[in-house]
């Protein structure tokens, strides 16, 4: 009985690390330019808010989009630092992430493109999911200090 509190401390450390790691590979995904890889991610019936406010709605459109993009330009490469993982359940998660973007050929991060992210995960059969990620803008209007602190918080991950 003395082992219990440890067994479910370490079962919940394996499926935070569960959860921070499909996060990781999102936007791993997202460096190499890989549509498929990204679209892998998502539920079936996942939802993907972009930084500009697009939707996409289930994988398939997802990757499809994804594909265009990266056909159509080539994107900044993200750094990031997961601040929160809080279940809702067993296998509901919300993680909550800070992430910094370095344009192409740019050693420093672009602070007009810093953003906040969100990602519902769900777990299923064959591991974790996204059923939601949102990226919005991190601009902080008429707070300069967090965005300093934001900046200088993701040029540490550099």
């Amino acid at each position: 009985m003395g082992d219990a509190p440890n067994t479910v401390d370490n079962e919940m450390v394996e499926e935070i690390e569960g959860v921070v790691a499909l996060h990781r590979r999102l936007l791993e995904a997202w460096n190499r330019r890989d549509a498929a890889g990204m679209a892998e991610l998502i539920a079936n019936d996942g939802s993907l808010v972009g930084f500009d406010g697009s939707q996409m709605n289930g994988r398939q459109a997802i990757g499809a989009e994804l594909e265009r993009i990266f056909q159509d330009h080539i994107p900044a490469a993200y750094v990031w630092k997961v601040r929160e993982v809080r279940f809702l359940a067993p296998e509901v998660a919300i993680l909550r992430a800070v992430v910094g973007m370095v344009p192409p050929g740019q050693v420093d991060i672009a602070p007009s493109v810093n953003a906040i992210q969100s990602l519902v995960a769900i777990k299923s059969p064959s591991g974790w999911q996204i059923a939601l990620f949102q990226n919005t803008p991190a601009q902080f209007h008429g707070r300069p200090d967090l965005v300093a602190q934001l900046n200088t918080e993701l040029r540490a991950l550099l």
